[in-house]
Order: C-alpha cells, then structure tokens, then sequence
C-alpha cells in the first residue's frame, strides 16, 4: 500500500519535471528564433551567390549554358597583363584614401567637437560630399580637372601655376581620383570621430587642465589614445572600400591613360565588357580572396590593439 503511493507521488513529479524540461528547451531556443529572417536573407543574398559565384568561375558561361574549364580561368586571369598594375594600384589607392580620411577626419573630429560657432552647420556641410552619388561625383571632378576649360587650372593659373592634365597624366592619374575619394568619404569619417570623442569623459580632460596641460596636451594624451575604437573602425571600413573601389575610378579615367589607374575591380568588368563572363567571374573571386587575405588579418591586429589599448 505504501509503495502503490510512493508510486502515485513519483509519477506526477516526473511528469512536473519532463514539463519543466519541455519549457526550459522552449525558452533556450526562442531567442534563436529572432535570429532567422537575418538568417535566411544572409543565406539567399551573400551565401547562395557567393557559392554560384565560386562554381561559374570554374566555368566559361553565358546566360543560357555552361561548360566547366576547371581552374583555367584563375589561370588566365593571374596571366592578365596588366594584373601587376592593377594590384599595386590597388593597395596604393586603398592606402592612400584610408590613410588620409584618418587623418583628416581625426583632425575634423576635434575641430568639430570644440567650442566652434556654426559647428553643426560645419558638420553637415562636411558629411554632405557622403550623400552624393558617387557617378555624380566623378562626372562633376572629371569637368573640373579638365586642363583647359576644368576651374581647378584656372584657379590656379591666377596665381601663376601653370595647371597640367590631372587624369591624363599617368604620373596624376590615380592619385588625383584618390584624393576626390577622400574628399567624398572624409565626411563618414568624421562622425565616426565625432562620435568617438564625444564618448570620452570629460573628467579626463578636466584632470590633464588641473596638471596645467594644454590643448596639445588633450590632443595626444587623452583625445587620440582613447579615441582609438573610431579609428580601427574608420581604418577598417576605408580600406576595405579602398581595395573594391570601382565607380569613382571608372567614371573619372576608365582605368587610363592606358592602364595606368587600373585597378583590380576595373580590369574585372572590363573582362565583363569583353564578354569573358567565366574569366570575370574568377577575377571576383580572386578579388574577394585578397580582400579577406588583407582585411582579416589587419582585423585581428587592430583588434588587439583597440584591446591592448
């Protein structure tokens, strides 16, 4: 009689128990469950495309069929001859323009952040150049480095300097697109630091003004160590950008004169224009292999020094 009870007590504990289970395995997963339309909009706009893109550059494709060449078309893509050009334009355009919106927009930042008449109107004069469209930017640039009609020369011909031909001189070329680049991008940069700055306490600065430190003194011990999270992200964002960098450089000199501004993304879509869609195709992936060799790396150390820091 006393083990007939002992059971009726045990069975609705287990059942308590397998219950309680039930919902602790309900509430582990639900957060995963918000997760999922992230998930599946990862999967179908970078994963699925990515996997097609590696599978065609084995191929030599049209829109309509497909015969599979292995790994031919990495093979004469690596033999292209202007791909040592294009690669050191590359990585010189990519640290150039990043190298100078750090500095420009570490300098901006500060500026913008002092005790500034107009500062928000500056501020969004200086984050304008972000919101126009790249094309418009190029076009606009490409009139006015023109060395006979473009204003750039005639301005400078006012003072005496004689102007020369800005993107058709292979020695300017890439280096005039550049500086449009950093021109049109500095303003991103700029907020990131604004935001970073800002973030700083402010009784860092009181501490550095009670040792009788000055503004210079502000700058190099308080503002640019721990302003160092905005610029790993401004470094990481614009070298990256720097690396794929495609429309500016196709609007304003088409990879010319020659092929001395090619960089890797323009000698792709002229493959494009070619109609040697497998050859491009493995050109992507060779882009997006160097882009991942580079920026992971370079992550990494400026994640341990944002740490370090």
């Amino acid at each position: 009689m006393v083990t007939e009870q002992a059971g009726l007590r045990t069975e609705p504990g287990r059942a308590g128990a397998r219950r309680h289970a039930r919902r602790a395995r309900y509430r582990s997963a639900y957060p995963f469950t918000l997760y999922l339309p992230a998930a599946v909009v990862f999967l179908v706009i970078f994963l699925v495309p990515t996997a097609m893109a590696f599978y065609f550059a084995l191929t030599r494709w049209t829109l309509f069929d497909s015969t599979f060449v292995g790994l031919d078309n990495f093979r004469d893509f690596l033999a292209e001859q202007n791909l040592r050009i294009g690669f050191a334009n590359t990585i010189v355009y990519a640290v150039v323009t990043s190298g100078l919106k750090v500095v420009l927009g570490l300098l901006l930042g500060v500026l913008l952040t002092s005790r500034l008449r107009l500062r928000g109107f500056l501020r969004s004069v200086v984050f304008f150049p972000t919101l126009v469209s790249t094309v418009a930017v190029g076009i606009t640039f490409s009139m006015l480095l023109k060395p006979q009609t473009g204003l750039v020369n005639q301005a400078l011909a006012l003072v005496g300097v004689d102007g020369r031909d800005w993107l058709g001189d292979a020695t300017t070329a890439l280096l005039s697109v550049a500086l449009v680049d950093v021109w049109k991008g500095v303003g991103l940069a700029t907020v990131i630091y604004i935001a970073g700055i800002m973030s700083i306490p402010q009784e860092y600065h009181q501490a550095v003004a009670v040792d009788g430190g000055g503004a210079w003194h502000r700058f190099r011990h308080i503002t640019l160590p721990l302003s160092w999270p905005a610029t790993y992200s401004v470094i990481i964002l614009s070298f990256i950008g720097g690396l794929r960098s495609f429309d500016l450089i196709w609007t304003m000199t088409r990879g010319g004169p020659g092929f001395t501004s090619d960089t890797i993304a323009s000698i792709i879509y002229k493959q494009y224009q070619a109609g040697f869609f497998g050859l491009s195709t493995a050109g992507n992936v060779l882009l997006f292999l160097i882009v991942t060799a580079i920026a992971v790396p370079l992550n990494h150390y400026l994640g341990k020094r944002q740490v370090a820091a």
